[in-house]
């Protein structure tokens, strides 16, 4: 019975990672990480739908002329009001208020949308990590099998007296290298797919890929080298230097005081008449015309005004540097294709050679080695291919593969 619950639950508890693509549309609803921009974006808004809130009335009442001894001893001649006061917000508080939140809105959203495109570069390269380790374990395996081959045709050939004991050995020792090089890349292989299944928030662990990144081909994904746009950092600085002009005139317009309008009823108990009253009140701005505040408003503006300027630098500078990466990384890994494909071909010829007899054990490890040194170069390659192009689409605003 335990091994049959076992049975039910353990496909439960693992599946194939779909295609990126797919993949980044379901982690936009289960990361965490885009799930926290998207609540400051809902947060901003809360809080733009209560800058438009006008302040509330108040709603007085006071008794007065009773107690104290004659003639206002008790209630006979006790005057009471009743009294409804508004305050009016003067100098344009509630639009220069309505403003800086809009504009933090904006922000929020801008935030969001850089938040999104780092997200994207994240997964992809995380997509492209558990792809990499996969491959790197099937090369581990395939290693080991070659090594396991020539160990098997080292001691044959030492025990038909061919080859000296020493050759088995060596053989032997490429073998355990081997081994110890599968059990790397099976632990890399299982932290590659723990990172990717974390990042995209899925409550199952991923074991497998339905889709690649490192190939291009039918059905798979290629970043093309699309025409430059505005880098999502530059927006939400320019974002941020919005709202920092906005907080600007808002605290400039709290200088000016407020107005309390009052109207009300006053009961004379004495005469039994009822007569009406009215007022305005003001504060005095001698000691705070927010001044602090202001300057402080204006500090935050030229910051984000230099952080703008330096964003903008930054992205053309990054944006130089990602094409001409892009493009270096497309050499290298036709260079290092065609370095595994030569590497491969003098494998064969040295196996050939030394089952032949006419070359050394040692002429088949180097050859070997030499092979799995480049079938690394090229999955290395492969994989930097990828992160240049998606940092390109990180910075022109786009999801990779888009």
């Amino acid at each position: 019975m335990i091994v049959a619950a076992l049975a039910l639950v353990s496909p439960a508890l693992a599946e194939p990672a779909p295609s990126f693509p797919d993949l980044l549309r379901q982690a936009e609803a289960t990361s965490p990480r885009l799930a926290e921009s998207l609540a400051q974006v809902r947060a901003a808004e809360g809080r733009a739908r209560q800058a438009s809130a006008r302040p509330n009335p108040e709603l007085g009442l006071e008794v007065e002329n009773f107690g104290g001894g004659e003639p206002f001893d008790g209630f006979a001649v006790a005057e009471t009001t009743l009294s409804v006061a508004q305050p009016l917000e003067l100098g344009g508080k509630r639009g220069a208020r309505i403003g800086a939140a809009r504009a933090d809105v904006e922000l929020a959203r801008a935030r969001q949308r850089q938040t999104m495109a780092d997200f994207a570069f994240d997964l992809a390269a995380a997509y492209a990590e558990a792809e990499a380790a996969d491959r790197r374990l099937v090369l581990a395996q395939e290693g080991l099998e070659l090594a396991q081959t020539d160990a098997r045709a080292a001691r044959s050939l030492v025990d038909a007296g061919r080859e000296a004991e020493l050759r088995a050995v060596q053989s032997n020792a490429a073998v355990s290298a081997a081994r110890a090089d599968l059990d790397e890349a099976q632990a890399a292989r299982s932290t590659a797919f723990a990172r990717l299944t974390a990042l995209a928030g899925s409550p199952t662990v991923f074991t497998s890929l339905d889709g690649s990144v490192l190939q291009d081909g039918p059905g798979q994904i290629a970043a093309p080298l699309a025409a430059q746009v505005t880098s999502p950092a530059v927006l939400a600085a320019e974002a941020e230097r919005e709202a920092a002009a906005r907080r600007v005139r808002m605290e400039r317009t709290r200088a000016t005081p407020d107005v309390t309008v009052a109207f009300g009823l006053r009961r004379f108990q004495g005469d039994d008449s009822t007569a009406l009253v009215a007022g305005v009140s003001a504060p005095i701005p001698v000691f705070d015309r927010n001044q602090g505040n202001t300057a402080a408003a204006q500090g935050e503006l030229q910051a984000a005004e230099a952080r703008l300027n330096a964003a903008r630098l930054d992205a053309e500078a990054e944006l130089r540097s990602a094409q001409a990466q892009a493009t270096a990384a497309q050499t290298r890994l036709a260079a290092a294709t065609e370095g595994e494909t030569t590497a491969a071909e003098a494998y064969r010829l040295a196996r050939v050679g030394y089952d032949a007899g006419r070359l050394p054990l040692l002429e088949v490890l180097n050859a070997r080695r030499t092979l799995a040194e480049a079938r690394a170069r090229t999955l290395d390659a492969r994989l930097a291919r990828l992160r240049s192009e998606a940092g390109l689409a990180r910075l022109q605003g786009r999801a990779y593969g888009a």
